[in-house]
Parts: structure tokens; C-alpha cells; sequence
């Protein structure tokens, strides 16, 4: 595609690779930010409205039910990443026809691998729990979350790759408004469901997949809307895979999906270690891993944003201005990870209160936050150096940091407090709060190696 014809079209998004470094992140930021905000509240109310209407036993059927809907959004993000990862270095390198054939390679292939994951789980849906040793008296409840919320992974694939696509443009502020659909539809009908026809755990499972179908939906119309942009054509031949690029995407995004799983799988072993210590310590780890997540949605945001901006400025051959935004990237985080540490310190059990009317369940989730005070500060310094090796496309140091964080230091660490020190469920609490120290240390030592400046592109 020729530079007059780009240039007649519009642009997307941002251009990322100019103007003042912090200003231009946290501008691209903050609608991420924002959506992803968004996405917990509506997912924190499913559990607020189980947990205030319903009782434990439903709070459980939601998380442990969830678990699988857990693991396959972190797949999405993998490849949707990859998807922006690459496009972000080929807008900074101006190859506007790879551009397009990346994004129907990426829509297809998503869709595609979606399809099949949806099916694994509803066929293995009882083997699942059995194996996160789901209570007995919330294992009904997680058996119809998890097959209807099943239903809803193509829709979070295929909003995730639009999103992925938007964003590696330099465009943050639509998925914004595409979460806010998903967030009216989640509410409303949780409401419905719950409260006012008491279908339990099934009702709020009904309330996210709607949701979910929501977010697509409207991530869809603005592609078509803007077809002009993308060069968007509803046709077959528009989302033909190109092997090329599918291979790349693939390269690129196993790592990142391989890194997510291995989190994922450690917290599920972690999950079903706090549930054999039954309902008290089962709730509270399950109220407190939606809080982690809530938390931290600054950090995460800023961090999705730095590796776009990364990987236009490399594409564009701005190599100094690449390693200026991690380091703006990590002041901002850092910002962030004093803030929520002061709150987890001075009211734990108010924020615990929220989600819970027991007693014991605030008492001990007041002990779990101020233990993760540590994670806060370690995630907030891995993620912005790790946004340099993303950014950049390391797959294989982004592998490496994969297993460290999923099962060396999270398992590995959890083991040790719970049966060596002889911990018990509190020792699992300080393994996930130590666990992302030494993937910390692995990021910044190379950014200070500086090997990311002459490493090759991806679009080479």
C-alpha cells in the first residue's frame, strides 16, 4: 500500500513515537487503564452480588467455577499481545499491507483456536473441579458456571483481538467504550438474575457471557464502522491466514500464553490447597485473589501501554526513546504500588468488608492484604522492565520469566512456607507475595544490559 493512500485513510490510533514520553503514556494509558478498571468492577460485582445474596457457597461456585474462564482470558491476552506486539513494530516501520494481513490472520486464528478450547471445557467441566477440589456444598454451582461461562470464550478472544490490534495502532481510548457495553450488560442482568430471579451462581454466569457477547459485538461494529482505517473487508478472503504471519504470531504469543498459563496453573494449584483448608480460608483466598487483580489494574495498564510504545519507537528506530518509556513506565507504577500498599495497611478489613458479611472471612482477609503489600512493589518493577522485553519481541527471555514466575518462585515458594516452615494456608499467602521478586531482578538486569537496543525486529 502506497504512502499517499495511507496518509488519505487517517490513522487509528496515536502516533507513539513522538511528543513528551510520560505525557504521551499515561495519555495512551489511562483508557486502558479505564477499561480494564471497568472489567474487574463488573467482575467484582458477580461476586459481590453471590457473595451478599447467595453466601459462601455460591462466592465458591463463582471462583472455583471461574477458574477455567481464568486461564483462557490470560490465552487471549497471550496472542492478542503478539498481535500488537507486531503490528506496533510493523506502524512503526510503515508496512501498512502487512499491517492488514496480520489482522485478519490474527481474527481468524483466535476465533479458530477458541472454538476448540470452548469445547474442552464443557466436556471436561466435573474432572476440572475434581481436580481443584471444589467444596462439596458450592460444587453445583461451579458445575453450571463454568459450562455456561464456557459459551463466552470466542467472544473473549475475539474482543481481546481487536483490542490487541487497536492498541499495537496506538488506539486505547475504544476498548474503553467496548468494556462499557459489557459492563452495563453484566450489571443490569446480574441484578436480574440474582437478585430478582434467583438463579444462583447460573444467573451471573448468564449475566458475564452476555456481557462478554456485548464487548465483541461492538469491538466488531467499530472495525466495520472504520473499515476505511484497517482496510476492513467482510469477506473471506479479508481473514485468510497468512502463514508468515501466522508463525509469528504463534512465536510470538506461546511465550506469552506459556507465561500466563504457568501463573494461572500455579494459582490453580494454590486455589485447591486453600480450599482443603476449607470455607473460611477458601473464601477469603478467593475474594483476595479478585482484589490482587482489581489492585493492580493501574500497573497492568500502564505496563500493556509502555509495550506498545516500546515497540513503535524500536520499529521507528528510536532506540533511546524506547528506554526512556520503561523508565517512565516503572515512576508511574511505582506511584501506583505506594498508593495501594498505604490502603492495604491502614483498611484491610474495611475493602475485605465489601465483598463479605463474615466475620472471620474479614479478619483473615485483613492479614492476606497486608501480605501482599510485597507483590504489589514486585509487580509494579517487573512489569515495567518486563514491558522492554515485550515490547521488543524477546520470546525467550519472556519464556524464561514464564517459569520463574509460574512455578519456580510461586510453587516453589508456596511449598516451602506451607511444608517446610509448617505455615499452613498463610504460607501459601507469602509464596504468591514473594513469587514475582526474582522475574524482578531478571527484567531489570536486562534492561541495564542494554541488549534490547540491538536486537533485530520482528518486521526485518
Amino acid at each position: 500500500m502506497n504512502a499517499a493512500k495511507a496518509k488519505s485513510r487517517g490513522n487509528v490510533g496515536t502516533n507513539l513515537t513522538e511528543g513528551p514520553i510520560m505525557r504521551t503514556l499515561l495519555t495512551f494509558a489511562i483508557p486502558i487503564v479505564l477499561a480494564d478498571l471497568v472489567q474487574q468492577l463488573y467482575s467484582m460485582v458477580d461476586l459481590i452480588v453471590i457473595g451478599q445474596f447467595v453466601g459462601n457457597a455460591g462466592t465458591i461456585g463463582v471462583n472455583t467455577g471461574g477458574e477455567i474462564a481464568d486461564i483462557m482470558t490470560p490465552v487471549a491476552i497471550g496472542f492478542s499481545t503478539a498481535g500488537q506486539i507486531y503490528i506496533a513494530q510493523l506502524v512503526g516501520s510503515r508496512h501498512e499491507q502487512k499491517v492488514k494481513d496480520t489482522i485478519g490472520t490474527l481474527l481468524t486464528f483466535m476465533m479458530l483456536l477458541s472454538i476448540v478450547l470452548m469445547a474442552v471445557t464443557i466436556a471436561f467441566c466435573t474432572p476440572i473441579l475434581n481436580l481443584l477440589n471444589c467444596p462439596e456444598e458450592g460444587f453445583d454451582q461451579a458445575r453450571q458456571y463454568m459450562i455456561i461461562t464456557a459459551i463466552g470464550i470466542p467472544c473473549i478472544f475475539g474482543y481481546n483481538a481487536v483490542c490487541g490490534v487497536l492498541r499495537g495502532m496506538g488506539e486505547s481510548r475504544s476498548p474503553l467504550i467496548f468494556i462499557l457495553v459489557a459492563a452495563s450488560i453484566n450489571i443490569v442482568l446480574d441484578l436480574l438474575l440474582v437478585i430478582v430471579i434467583p438463579m444462583e451462581s447460573a444467573g451471573t454466569a448468564i449475566a458475564t457471557v452476555a456481557s462478554q457477547l456485548g464487548s465483541f459485538i461492538a469491538s466488531f461494529y467499530f472495525m466495520w464502522r472504520h473499515k476505511d482505517k484497517f482496510d476492513f473487508e467482510f469477506k473471506l478472503s479479508y481473514f485468510k491466514m497468512d502463514r508468515q504471519i501466522l508463525w509469528m504470531l504463534i512465536k510470538l504469543g506461546i511465550p506469552q500464553v506459556i507465561r500466563s498459563l504457568l501463573v494461572r496453573f500455579s494459582m490453580l494449584w494454590i486455589n485447591a490447597t486453600a480450599n482443603s483448608y476449607g470455607e473460611i480460608v477458601s473464601t477469603t483466598n478467593g475474594i483476595g485473589n479478585k482484589l490482587q487483580k482489581f489492585l493492580e489494574v493501574f500497573i497492568q495498564g500502564v505496563d500493556t501501554a509502555s509495550s506498545a510504545m516500546v515497540g513503535q519507537n524500536l520499529g521507528a528506530k528510536k532506540t533511546e526513546r524506547a528506554g526512556k518509556v520503561t523508565m517512565n513506565t516503572f515512576a508511574a507504577t511505582l506511584v501506583c504500588a505506594v498508593i495501594i500498599s498505604l490502603l492495604c495497611a491502614f483498611f484491610p478489613e474495611q475493602i475485605f468488608g465489601i465483598f463479605t458479611t463474615d466475620s472471620e472471612v474479614e479478619a483473615l482477609g485483613a492479614v492476606y492484604l497486608r501480605i501482599m503489600i510485597l507483590h504489589f512493589f514486585a509487580s509494579a518493577t517487573v512489569g515495567a522492565f518486563q514491558a522492554m522485553v515485550t515490547g521488543c519481541g524477546f520470546v525467550s527471555l519472556g519464556f524464561a520469566i514464564g517459569i520463574l514466575d509460574g512455578v519456580v518462585c510461586k510453587v516453589g515458594l508456596s511449598m516451602l512456607f506451607v511444608y517446610v516452615f509448617n505455615m499452613g494456608y498463610v504460607g501459601l499467602f507469602w509464596g504468591v507475595a514473594c513469587s514475582r521478586i526474582l522475574p524482578a531482578i531478571v527484567c531489570i538486569a536486562y534492561y541495564c544490559s542494554g541488549k534490547w537496543k540491538t536486537r533485530k525486529l520482528l518486521t526485518e
